[in-house]
């Protein structure tokens, strides 16, 4: 068997935690071969976003479409999409060329030092054009609230609402992120036509969970290339995060939010030396 292809479509981060940097290091992380197809460029570090540059979405289709034209594609992860134009030539472009691929939709609307990543008129685009077409998509909670138009959950049940009212709206499955509950834990729910899944997790305490959302979508994405089930997938890219997040203390990156170490099983002996 070969080694699977992922494409992420998303936007750059040149401090290398989040973005497309993330997804690819993520991808690589997973056992897949990663492939980028850009949608804007950021100025950026582990304290903040300063400048947002959206490409021309003529650009962004020309690079998907080089791709689709001589290279296998197994899944797809899509992150920033910047604005409604990009959202439905994305849109345009993978429901010509990707129709029974899996696609992981990651609506990244906020950066984590609270910048807008997403303009003001793209929400609906995203919400009409590419949920249908994912076949999970992956928000945190006030992501979710945002494309529901609620408050932000505040519970398990709560969680677990918003996910089957986020299904109602197209995507073949929801797994929506715990980590801004007020908990211990930090618990991840996925309802599909399957049912209710809830996924555990401990809460681990760092300051450097920059590009944690980047990363388990990708990491879905490469589990899902290689055949898993939905649930497999969301389980095995979860226990990755964990560990990627445990380690994240190992890395010296920046005075902010640092990544985490997306390659902690190939450094371990590494840091073990040092």
């Amino acid at each position: 068997m070969t080694i699977r292809n992922v494409l992420s479509i998303a936007g750059s981060d040149p401090s290398g935690g989040a973005g497309i940097q993330a997804d690819l290091k993520a991808f690589s992380a997973r056992g897949t071969y990663g492939m980028a197809a850009l949608t804007a460029l950021t100025a950026q570090n582990t304290q903040g976003v300063t400048a947002i540059h959206a490409l021309p979405p003529e650009f962004v289709r020309a690079q998907i479409e080089a791709i689709f034209a001589d290279i296998r594609v197994d899944s797809v992860k899509i992150g920033m999409i910047a604005n409604a134009q990009i959202a439905r030539t994305v849109a345009e472009l993978l429901e010509t060329h990707a129709m029974g691929i899996p696609i992981v939709l990651d609506p990244v609307m906020v950066a984590k030092g609270g910048a807008p990543l997403l303009a003001s008129d793209a929400g609906q685009a995203v919400i009409d054009r590419l949920l249908p077409l994912a076949s999970v998509i992956t928000p945190n909670l006030p992501e979710a609230a945002v494309l529901l138009g609620e408050n932000e959950a505040k519970t398990r049940a709560e969680m677990a609402s918003q996910a089957t009212g986020l299904l109602q709206q197209g995507p073949g499955a929801v797994l929506i992120k715990g980590g801004h509950l007020a908990s211990d834990d930090s618990p991840d729910v996925l309802v599909d036509v399957g049912g209710v899944t809830w996924f555990e997790g401990p809460r681990t305490t760092t300051r450097n969970t920059h590009g944690t959302g980047c990363t388990l979508s990708s990491a879905i994405a490469a589990e899902l290339a290689k055949g898993r089930s939905m649930v497999e997938a969301v389980k095995l890219a979860k226990a990755y995060l964990a560990e990627a997040i445990n380690a994240a203390d190992t890395l010296s990156v920046g005075s902010g939010h640092g990544p985490v170490n997306h390659f902690v099983e190939l450094w371990e002996d590494e840091v073990t030396r040092r």
